[in-house]
């Protein structure tokens, strides 16, 4: 059957540098506002005019830059922090120091702590403290003295820029513990579906291939015990398995990456529904007797076949746990919400306590075969059993998808 690989990709630091983009934006348009409105109160205007001729242009070309983390390197962040620390400088130049003692705006006004803001987005928290320093020592310099206004700006910047650092710095390992907890989770799900197929075919062989050894004696009972450790080794290998390594990526321009179970390319999510009823009655014989609703019972095929499986794998435990004369009953119910299929015997049962014990052998029967599928496609098995009354599993499976299907053809016609 044809694969394809689901690939899901996380990213929380993605909206931090659009939202960057922005504001740099919107800075350097405020800042030449200002400077428009006080323009005629400066003493050398046209300094501050050169310096924006260099700003404008500077800030729309480097857009790109601050979109993600890949484009906004190490040398693009000191050439844009030295844009700021230079219009910081040359503010004592084109204003008067009477105006700077005021409490002026430097010539870049709010546009530098962007400047902070990309390390603090890029590098994290030590990133952004140091380009707070920086830029925390250019404004002591271009007042000529360490004010207050000048320690509560150069603290709020700092604080600001740190607190979204460490920020980052979570988020960017949050996306890597969810990018692996999903890729084992996946990959378990991989692993329990390949079980399940084992289950069903590869042990039952081995196990029937030991007891009939067994029981033949001679060359067969050597046969024989070597598909008994077969069986076993195999056991051990489908319960414990190795998870494969995580495919999370590192690069923090993109996000977290994790390559999810293969889907199959046959069916679509609209996928007409099929009738259950036909694949349970392959199992009816002369000691199963299958009691189903006169109309079809329609199910999503994946939901179908899963569901008719562990119909399969419930019957099997009966052969070969309640013996070969014991009998079995498969009831199938229609429920406006879901499908229910009851799979009664009249064995002697199941002791308290052999399902957990047989599961820590290895022997994955119910855990897989059963209730795996049935958690995989959205539903629900319980067992109930009590010592020389048989044994019952219940099946439930949601059928939401099929009616759908079915209200979408009936409008069709």
């Amino acid at each position: 059957m044809a694969k394809r690989e689901k690939v899901m990709r996380m990213s929380v630091e993605q909206p931090l540098w659009r939202a960057l983009t922005a504001y740099r934006v919107l800075t350097m348009l405020y800042a030449i506002g200002l400077f428009v409105a006080a323009h005629e109160k400066l003493d050398r205007p046209w300094l501050a005019v050169a310096y924006y001729a260099v700003l404008a242009p500077w800030t729309l070309a480097t857009l790109p830059r601050v979109a993600n983390a890949a484009s906004c390197t190490r040398r693009f962040l000191f050439a844009d922090l030295t844009v700021a620390i230079v219009g910081i400088l040359l503010t004592p130049l084109a204003d008067s120091q009477q105006r700077i003692v005021d409490g002026s705006p430097t010539l870049p006004s709010i546009w530098t702590a962007g400047s902070v803001l990309a390390f603090a987005i890029k590098g994290g928290w030590r990133w952004a403290a140091s380009a707070s320093l920086l830029v925390g020592v250019a404004n002591v310099v271009q007042r000529g003295a360490f004010s207050r206004d000048t320690l509560h700006n150069v603290l709020l910047v700092c604080i600001a820029s740190i607190a979204i650092g460490y920020v980052v710095e979570l988020a960017r390992a949050s996306e890597r513990t969810l990018a692996r907890a999903l890729e084992i989770e996946a990959a378990t799900r991989e692993r329990e579906r390949l079980a399940r197929d084992i289950h069903d075919s590869v042990l039952q062989v081995l196990a029937m291939v030991q007891r009939r050894g067994t029981a033949i004696g001679g060359e067969a009972a050597e046969l024989g015990r070597l598909a008994g450790e077969q069986e076993v080794a195999l056991r051990t290998l489908v319960a414990g398995g190795m998870v494969p390594a995580s495919h999370a990526s590192e690069d923090i321009a993109q996000g977290a990456v994790v390559r999810a179970v293969e889907v199959p390319d046959d069916e679509p999510d609209d996928a007409a529904p099929c009738d259950l009823r036909p694949l349970l009655a392959s199992h009816a014989g002369s000691k199963v007797t299958l009691s189903e609703p006169g109309a079809p019972v329609l199910l999503v095929p994946g939901a179908a076949r899963e569901l008719a499986a562990a119909v399969g794998a419930a019957l099997d435990n009966v052969r070969r746990h309640a013996g070969a004369q014991a009998r079995a009953w498969i009831l199938v119910e229609e429920e406006p919400g879901e499908v229910i299929v009851t799979v009664r015997d009249d064995g002697p049962g199941i002791p308290e306590g052999r399902l957990v014990e047989a599961e820590g052998e290895g022997r994955l029967g119910v855990a897989l075969s059963i209730r795996g599928r049935l958690r995989d496609i959205g539903g629900t098995a319980e067992l109930i059993s009590v010592p020389g009354q048989g044994t019952e599993v219940e099946l439930r499976v949601p059928r939401v998808q099929a009616r759908d299907t079915r209200g979408k053809a009936g409008k069709a016609r």
